[in-house]
C-alpha cells in the first residue's frame, strides 16, 4: 500500500467528510469542565496535570479510529510522525491546523505552533489562574496518542496566548522509541 499524502489540504478532505460539534459548544463544554476541575482540585498544578491525563486518556484511544478513518502508513520517523499529527490528526479530530518547527539538532525535539485554537474561545484567566495551561488537555491528547505508536515523549507548552505570548506553542521531545512487542511467540 502506498503512502497517502500527508499535507494540510489531506488533514482538510477528512476534517470535512466527519462529524462536527458546533465550535462554541465544544469552547463551553471545555470552560465548564476546566471550571469543574479549579472548583474541585482548588491548585492549578492538579488541574494541569488532571487535563493532561484527562488528554492522555483521550489520546491512547484515538489511534486506532485515525488509523481507520486517515489510511495514512505508519511512520517510523519522529520527524514524519509529528508533522502527520500536525497537519492531519489535530485537524481531523479538532479542526485545528499547525505547523512544526523548531526541530532541534539530532531531531528528537520540535514545536508545534497552533494557527487557530477553539479551546480558548471566550477564555480569559482570572489573576487566580495564572499557573493554568489552559489548554493542557492538548499535551496530554499527543502524548498519549504518541505512546501508542511507540513513542515516549515529554510535551509542554512553550507559548500560550493566554498567559500573554503571541502564539500557542507545544514543545514535544522524544524520550525514547519503544520497540513493539508481541503478545505471543510464534515457535515456528
Amino acid at each position: 500500500m502506498a503512502p497517502a499524502p500527508v499535507g494540510p489540504r489531506y488533514g482538510d478532505s477528512i476534517f470535512a467528510g466527519g462529524e462536527h460539534v458546533n465550535a462554541e459548544m465544544f469552547s463551553l463544554t471545555y470552560g465548564t469542565i476546566v471550571r469543574q476541575l479549579l472548583t474541585d482540585l482548588e491548585e492549578v498544578e492538579e488541574v494541569n496535570r488532571q487535563l493532561d491525563q484527562m488528554g492522555y486518556n483521550i489520546g491512547i484511544r484515538l489511534v486506532d479510529e485515525f488509523l481507520v478513518k486517515s489510511d495514512v502508513s505508519r511512520c517510523v520517523a519522529f520527524r514524519e510522525t509529528a508533522e502527520v499529527i500536525a497537519k492531519v490528526g489535530l485537524k481531523m479530530f479538532l479542526g485545528l491546523s499547525a505547523s512544526v518547527t523548531n526541530w532541534n539538532a539530532d531531531g528528537t525535539c520540535c514545536s508545534m505552533v497552533l494557527e487557530d485554537n477553539p479551546f480558548v474561545d471566550f477564555v480569559e484567566l482570572p489573576d487566580t489562574c495564572q499557573g493554568l495551561y489552559y489548554c493542557n488537555i492538548l499535551s496530554g491528547v499527543i502524548r498519549g496518542a504518541l505512546e501508542m505508536v511507540s513513542m515516549e515523549t515529554q510535551v509542554t507548552w512553550a507559548r500560550d496566548m493566554l498567559r500573554g505570548d503571541d502564539a500557542f506553542e507545544l514543545r514535544v521531545k522524544l524520550l525514547k522509541q519503544v520497540p513493539e512487542e508481541y503478545p505471543y511467540k510464534d515457535d515456528k
